[in-house]
């Protein structure tokens, strides 16, 4: 399906963006020049920033227009339904080690669909809260068909335009469907230390896989929350009756 032209734009912008063109705390080209570069409406720029905004790539500035965003943002894992944002629950994070190519645990290799000594793409991080201390510790891992074909999954730095972003650009797979299982355990003790909690502590694990539209996974999220921190509010419609 052909993007619309509002979503051309932004995926114009976020490549220059991810190729350097326009570093952290640069301005962004205006919506006139949007307009006169794509032949399009005023309302279609401003859409096609507001896209990039909900992205968590870009903020506004009043009279000045958009600028690249100097501190990019991630979200805890799960919770990537319809309508859902970057900016939504996104926070400060930052990256942990390096990304490499390890064996993932059991329950991970399992959704994954690997078999035994595979390897897969680590990468780690924590998002923070607004004092600095850590909110959640999240491991990503990508299956080697996507770490094949995305080499920028390798490097340390973050991806400002999000891994999602990414992979649907360099291998045209983007995710259809989601799959959140929450569970809870004990902390172990690399992982207390890395969410600088003691133990005895509860963590709230949230294991997010994503799958693209042949239902073959993007990539499986084990995100790890600890307790006094994590909270989860649903807010649905009831029927009459039920």
């Amino acid at each position: 399906m052909p993007l619309l032209k509002y979503e051309q734009i932004a995926e114009s912008l976020r490549r220059r963006i991810a190729d350097g063109e326009f570093e952290p705390g640069s301005l962004l080209p205006s919506s006139r020049d949007l307009c006169e570069q794509w032949g399009v409406s005023r309302a279609t720029a401003i859409k096609a920033m507001e896209t990039l905004r909900a992205d968590g790539l870009v903020t506004p500035h009043q009279g000045r227009g958009f600028s690249v965003v100097e501190t990019p943002v991630a979200r805890p894992a799960g919770g990537r339904g319809p309508g859902t944002s970057r900016i939504q629950g996104g926070m400060p994070f930052k990256r942990l080690g390096v990304p490499e190519l390890l064996v993932p645990p059991s329950h991970v290799a399992e959704v994954l669909g690997l078999g035994s000594g595979v390897r897969a793409l680590h990468r780690a991080r924590l998002t923070l809260l607004d004092d600095g201390r850590p909110h959640s510790l999240t491991t990503a891992w990508f299956p080697p068909d996507i770490a094949e074909a995305c080499p920028r999954l390798h490097q340390n730095g973050p991806i400002a335009e999000g891994t999602t972003h990414y992979v649907r650009r360099t291998t045209g797979r983007g995710p259809v469907r989601g799959v959140d299982v929450t569970s809870v355990r004990l902390v172990t003790s690399a992982e207390a230390e890395q969410l600088r909690v003691k133990r005895p502590c509860a963590v709230a694990v949230v294991l997010h896989t994503a799958y693209d539209a042949q239902d073959r996974p993007l990539v499986c999220e084990e995100g790890l929350t600890p307790e006094g921190v994590w909270e989860r509010t649903d807010n649905y419609s009831m029927g009459h009756g039920d």
